[in-house]
Formats: structure tokens, sequence, C-alpha cells
């Protein structure tokens, strides 16, 4: 028999603007058992992290739960008192969030942080504590799990990171865990072995779980049944084989389709064509750590180049390099056929403009204390030495581009837009320089499926309309079968192959891109049970899925 432990009856949100107070969620309702994972999904503002939030009796600043229940193990959470809270957060409800850079402590060694629940709460000692860190960490395959808690947040990759976090919400072994987008950050590979040990936890520790994504095949493979949120009201609710053969609502068909957008193929380019970015024998090491090793690869006008593998692989430190943020200990960045400055601040006005980056942590990448509008105004003003007026008109038409309404975000801060929102203005921040070349660094790995089909067609209209090139990273294969010209496939620092779109689909592969292509999710709740039987995977938690 099923135990009940968490039920949520009726809930309603508001946020509060100027100063009156506005509708989030419209009366959402649920229960969850012991042992069992609800799967929440919906599109960017759907209101899925706040509800997420509030299942802890928890909501952000200019936030609060203006009605309905909260009930955890019996315990009333709307009404609880902070120190109630306190007893449970951390031990017996725990919380990943969307963007473990911007959560970690910087000042902090990772495994310092990890140990910090255990002991404050009586769980476990500290030497304890850090002996079942490592042993976490093994199983989320992290590198090196006896050293690398003792680095520091920016020491490790994005993906490393979103996996020190989810070990740290796991340490107290707490009944309940919020997992907000948890492998956003992570490339396929890797999200198969952090879902398979999440999904091992799960079941040997009885723990409940509400899955909050936007990645559908992701949560066919978690989740017991999903609900679907829309704009704050709940659009249907059913056990996950249901829902995925016969849902109900239109809204829930339209996120069940296949990414459409492709594309159409581009003629070769010119042999005598100058490329706009070249990278040439590059080489690269964060101080004495050589972490890039001879890489090479163009960029012509007008084309996506698709730089594809897994955390670590050395993507975007390849980015880093070309933006100057990096220095290469060998080798040269050629833009329009001339060698530039190695470090940026050698760079001139003109190169800096031509070369933009919209990175992957929109959290940490845009100033929390300015307002959306001083965020993108500030690069329209010193590259195009906009003011007044004119700057204003130029930074709404901005706002305008990426689908938000400019008399609605020009006045508000980072902290009240979603996750997908913070990313689009990041986008918008790039445009801004009118530049001759992007760097998307994983732009739409927080964005819902039709939100980043919509940022998609946007990056290939502007590219026809300016002719725009583009250095894609990312770890998502349908982005890349839907907007790529060339393929480059990087691992452990170096190129190991690299062609037009349609070669690199097209079998045979090298084993490390066979690899890659195997493990992008599919809409089927036994898909991953069955790669990891084919993949002779006999314990999902432990450290076989290194055989992967």
């Amino acid at each position: 028999m099923s135990e009940l432990l968490l039920k949520v009856r009726d809930l309603m949100i508001e946020g509060r603007s100027d100063e009156t107070w506005n509708p989030i969620i419209n009366g959402c309702s649920f229960d969850l058992n012991k042992g069992e994972v609800l799967g929440m999904i919906g599109e960017s503002g759907a209101g899925k992290s706040t509800v997420g939030l509030a299942a802890m009796g928890f909501t952000r600043d200019g936030c609060r739960i203006s009605g309905g229940t909260v009930e955890f193990d019996g315990i009333d959470l709307v009404n609880a008192s902070a120190a109630v809270k306190r007893g449970l957060l951390g031990k017996r409800i725990a919380y990943v969030a969307q963007s473990a850079a911007a959560s970690f402590n910087p000042a902090h060694r990772l495994i310092d942080q990890h140990t910090e629940g255990p002991v404050q709460h009586g769980v476990m000692p500290r030497e304890e504590s850090q002996e079942d860190a490592m042993e976490l960490y093994r199983r989320l395959r992290l590198p090196n799990p006896e050293e690398i808690g003792f680095r520091y947040p920016h020491q490790v990759s994005g993906g490393q990171l979103q996996r020190a976090m989810t070990a740290m919400a796991m340490a107290c072994r707490p009944d309940l865990i919020i997992f907000d987008e948890p492998t956003t950050a992570l490339d396929v590979t890797t999200q198969i072995e952090v879902l398979a040990s999440i999904r091992d936890i799960v079941e040997q520790f009885n723990t409940a779980a509400i899955y909050i994504t936007h990645d559908l095949a992701v949560v066919a493979q978690m989740a017991d049944k999903i609900k679907v949120l829309l704009k704050g009201d709940e659009v249907e609710e059913a056990d996950t084989r249901t829902m995925l053969s016969d849902p109900q609502e239109e809204y829930t068909k339209s996120l069940w389709a296949v990414r459409s957008f492709q594309r159409p193929t581009k003629p070769a380019v010119p042999a005598d064509a100058v490329p706009v970015v070249s990278v040439k024998n590059v080489s690269a090491a964060y101080g004495k750590v050589p972490v890039l090793f001879d890489v090479s690869f163009d960029i012509h006008a007008g084309r996506t180049v698709a730089v594809v593998g897994e955390s670590g692989s050395g993507k975007s430190t390849a980015a880093r390099c070309i933006t100057g943020l990096l220095p290469p200990t060998s080798g040269v960045i050629e833009f329009d056929g001339e060698p530039i400055p190695a470090d940026y601040r050698s760079r001139t006005k003109m190169q800096l403009r031509q070369a933009q980056m919209i990175y992957q942590m929109a959290d940490t990448a845009l100033n929390p204390r300015k307002t959306i509008g001083e965020i993108i105004g500030r690069p329209v003003q010193f590259y195009m030495g906009l003011t007044g007026s004119a700057k204003r008109k130029r930074v709404d038409e901005l706002l305008n581009e990426i689908e938000l309404e400019p008399s609605q975000y020009f006045h508000r801060l980072p902290s009240e837009l979603s996750g997908g929102q913070k990313q689009r203005v990041g986008i918008a921040r790039a445009l801004a320089a009118e530049p001759k070349f992007i760097i998307c660094d994983e732009v739409t790995s927080a964005l819902d499926q039709l939100v980043a089909e919509g940022i998609l067609k946007l990056l290939a209209k502007l590219q026809d309309e300016l002719g725009l090139s583009y250095m894609f990273i990312t770890h998502d294969l349908a982005t890349v079968r839907s907007i790529a010209d060339e393929v480059v496939v990087m691992k452990d620092g170096r190129v190991v192959e690299a062609g037009p779109k349609k070669e690199m689909f097209t079998p045979p592969h090298h084993a490390y891109t066979d690899l890659l292509l195997s493990s992008v999710p599919e809409m089927d709740p036994d898909w991953l049970t069955n790669l990891l039987d084919a993949r002779g995977v006999d314990n999902i938690g432990d450290a076989a899925v290194g055989k992967m």
C-alpha cells in the first residue's frame, strides 16, 4: 500500500508588481507517495519551479502563498514556523537547483558545502559525511571522486558542478527531493549516468521526488506520473505511460510534437573562401594544467558550426580562447584571415564588437543589480554610441526580437525572470553589439521545447538577414540536426571528428561520435533501462556506468 508523503491542495501563489499582487499559480493540487516521482512539465514561465519551491513551504522574494495547503508527512508547511522548516530543509526535504553555478558559494570548497548539512542536522559526523560524499561523487561518475570535492566551484565544469549539487542534495538521504532541471547542463552521455544514479538512489532509499524539466524524453525515464502546467494553470495529470501514449489536451499534444525546424542544406563553401574565424593548432591550459591540445577548425560567413562533446571535453574552453578570455599557450586565432591578439584586453573595440558570446549560465552571466533595460542598453551604448530615446528604441527592438514585451520586462531585474527568459536576455545582449560572429554556449539548454524552437528560428532568421556566423556549443543533438552546417566533435580537449552535418550523422562514425548519437533519450519509458541493459550495466547506480 502506498504511503502518502506530500499533499498539495488548491495551491494559490501571487507575485508582487509595484504595489499590487498578481496571480502566478491558480489552484494546483497533487499527491505524492513515498518512493514516487512526479514529473512536472510545461514551457518557460509555466510555474513549474514556483510549485516545486512551494512544495517545500517556500516562495521566492516578491511571492507569497495566498491560498491552499501544502502538507509534508502531516506537517502544514504553509503555516509552519521558521524553526520547523529549518529542521526539515536539507535533512528531510532537499532541492537541486537549475543553476548549480549560481547556487554554490564560490568561496568554499565543494566538500565543505556538502558536509555542512549532514553535520548541522546531526545525521553524521564530518569525517563520515566526507567519505559518503566521495561515494556519491563516484555514483554520479565525477572524475577523481576522492579529490574533486576539494576544488572550488569555479575549478570544475558546469556539468560536474551540477552533479556535485545532486550529490549534496542526497547527503542526508532525504524523504523528498525537488529536482529543478538537474540535467540541463549535462551532455547526453553524462546525463544518462546521472539519471541512472538518481533513479537508483530514489529506488534504494524509497525517496519521493518532484522532477521539473522541459525535456520530455528525460521525464519519460524518471517519472511515475506527469503533471502539465501552462501559465500557472493545471492542464492535465496522468501516469507516465498514459500521458505519453494518450494526452488529452491540445497543449500537451503540442509539447509532444517532435521538433520540426530544420535549416535547409547550404551549398558548399568555396575552396578559396576566407573563414570569419579560424582556430589554428590552439592549445590552452588552466594554470599548469593543459586542457586543449592542437585544436583546429574554421567557421565561415553565414555558417553554423556545432561543437559537441561531453562535459569537460573542451568546448567552452575553445570558445574562451576565441574570445580572448583564455589566451592560448600555442596556436593562433584569426578573424577574417588576420591574426588577432590572444588576450581580449589587447583587442580593439571593433574586434571585441565583432565576436560576441551568449553564456551557458544565464543566472551568473547577468548582473543581478541591473534591470533588463540596463543590461541590454550597456552594449548598445558602448558599441553603437546610442543614448536617450534612440538607445531605448533599440533596446525595445531587441526585446521584441527575443519575444519579451518591452513594457513588461524593461524595468525588471533578472531575479524576476524565469530561467528561459534570462537566457533570452543574454541573447539580446549579444545581438546589441551587431556582431559578425556569435558563440552560442548551450543557449537553448534552459528553454522548453517550444521556446527553444522559437529561439533557433530567430537565430536562423538573424543569420540569413545579417550573414551572422555561429559557433554553437551544445549537448543537444536535436539542436545540432536543426541548425548546424558543420559539426566538430571534441573529447578530452581534442577534436576527434569533424565534417559537414550530413556526413556526421551518417554511419560509419568515430566510436565516440557513435556513443553520443546512441545516448540521446527517446520518448519511451523503457529507453533508459533498455540502453543500460544493452551496455551491460548491472547496477545502474554504481561505477559500472563507466563501462559506457
